[in-house]
């Protein structure tokens, strides 16, 4: 009997779970909206920004938000390592291109970084969030700007859910609303990405 009521109370309880990468060049702030999302969401206070390290490897945190859990995969930007994110397309639900706003001699390179994984079959039909972080900087480009130089390749979107919006990672300015849109989206494409149950 316990058995039964137990499996019951686990069926009952569980949670959607759902794996999304945050993806971009070096010193994007990759890291540093993955521990904004970790202070917005958990409560708790992330690392400081002076030590955050750049990352050589994967990040990641463990989020429960709303009724889901979101496992972020925050993966190293530097060139080497782009062939590692191919690894993981196939088994995320969600995709987070995290721009640098205030490197615009980099903006070229970003745009075919990212055209190069969009392009990937693993990722077809797998919504992308663009974040135009450093908002929070004079001078930082802004999202009509990025837009003018991503819409070159906008059409290999396909019709997959797609958005831009503009963050500050550092002062968490449009972060919620960031991952409300990609919470959203999450559920929305669960026939195409079904989630695993936790």
């Amino acid at each position: 009997m316990y058995t039964l009521l137990s499996g019951l109370y686990k069926h009952l309880t569980r949670k959607e779970e759902y794996y999304v990468l945050i993806i971009g060049l070096d010193n994007a702030g990759k890291t540093t909206l993955l521990e904004r999302i970790k202070s917005i969401f958990m409560g708790i206070a992330g690392l400081a920004p002076d030590r955050i390290a750049p990352t050589v490897g994967l990040n990641i945190a463990k989020v429960d938000i709303k009724s889901v859990k979101v496992n972020f995969w925050d993966l190293g930007g530097q060139k080497e390592l782009h062939s590692i994110w191919e690894r993981y397309y196939s088994e995320c639900h969600a995709i987070v291109f995290v721009v640098d706003s205030t490197d615009s001699k980099r903006l070229e390179e970003c745009r075919d970084t990212f055209e190069k994984m969009i392009t990937n079959d693993a990722v077809e039909g797998v919504p992308v969030l663009m974040l135009a972080n450093k908002q929070d900087v004079l001078g930082a480009l802004k999202v009509e700007d990025i837009k003018e130089v991503f819409n070159k390749i906008a059409v290999k979107l396909g019709a997959r859910d797609s958005r831009v919006l503009p963050v500050s990672a550092l002062e968490g300015n449009g972060v919620r609303d960031a991952v409300d849109w990609l919470i959203l989206r999450l559920q929305r494409n669960k026939m195409n990405r079904p989630p695993s149950y936790r």
